[in-house]
């Protein structure tokens, strides 16, 4: 696997706002957004349709859960609340104009496991040894425990600030690998997932799903796991699915998922 850089954070609130008031001239051109490694990874003209036709149907499509949404049409409280009901279109074409990429399925998982070697393959990602099991309210956002009150359902106050759970970074500094939201990534649903080592690859053979990793504020433990995998079909949205980008250095090097640090919540 070539060398890449993986977001510290999950798109946020904050930064999405840009891409909504630069809507619809932010819409991807043909072949933006790809994997320079990969051929046929970016964005095709034919998804054109997915996407909203203007800034006002794409304020309308990511109000998906009127409860849990964490868009508002006017800046508020929860600029630094990772962005939610994204569909994998949407996610595509806002890393795309944020000059970056959405990340292979074996790109976020080699982040979220910790690579390969003795500090690698992990349950979760802070797991150390990578046998651990320990999870808590303080190593990730999940179970509906994200304000800390013992819930009888979940609650918009569950969705925590991105990276507020430091004890749960990622062997690079990534926050939220788990938790908080679920994450889009390029490749279309296989199974079982590839169990041989991925070179700069990605599954672009379409079926009818694409694969969001990483769990949410509202699921379990299990969900959480590193290896743990969820699809469903790109044109949909979820109250608790979000993205993370990733982005291809300009120097190669070691294979090794390197935060980035300088950009705002």
């Amino acid at each position: 696997m070539s060398r890449f850089l993986l977001d510290r954070f999950e798109v946020t609130v904050g930064r999405f706002r840009k891409f909504v008031a630069a809507y619809p001239g932010s819409k991807p051109g043909t072949g933006a957004g790809a994997h320079p490694l990969i051929a046929r990874s970016g964005w095709d003209a034919a998804w054109d349709s997915s996407l909203p036709a203007d800034a006002a149907a794409l304020k309308t499509a990511v109000k998906c859960n009127s409860t849990y949404q964490t868009w508002t049409d006017a800046a508020a409280a929860n600029e630094h609340l990772p962005m939610n009901c994204l569909s994998w279109y949407v996610a595509f074409a806002f890393c795309a104009w944020d000059g970056g990429r959405l990340p292979t399925e074996a790109e976020w998982n080699y982040a979220a496991a910790g690579g390969g070697g003795a500090d690698g393959q992990r349950e979760y990602p802070w797991s150390k040894p990578p046998s651990s099991t320990t999870i808590d309210s303080t190593y990730a956002v999940h179970d509906c425990m994200g304000d800390g009150v013992m819930p009888q359902s979940c609650a918009l106050s569950d969705i925590q600030a991105v990276g507020s759970r430091s004890p749960g970074d990622g062997r690079w500094g990534q926050a939220d690998l788990a938790g908080n939201m679920w994450e889009w990534v390029l490749d279309w649903y296989k199974d079982p997932y590839a169990s041989q080592e991925c070179n700069d690859c990605a599954n672009l053979a379409s079926t009818s799903s694409r694969v969001f990793r990483g769990g949410s504020f509202g699921d379990g433990a299990s969900y959480l796991l590193s290896s743990a995998r969820v699809y469903v079909g790109p044109s949909s949205s979820s109250d608790s699915v979000g993205a993370r980008c990733a982005r291809t250095p300009s120097v190669h090097g070691t294979n090794i998922a390197i935060r980035i640090t300088s950009l705002d919540p």
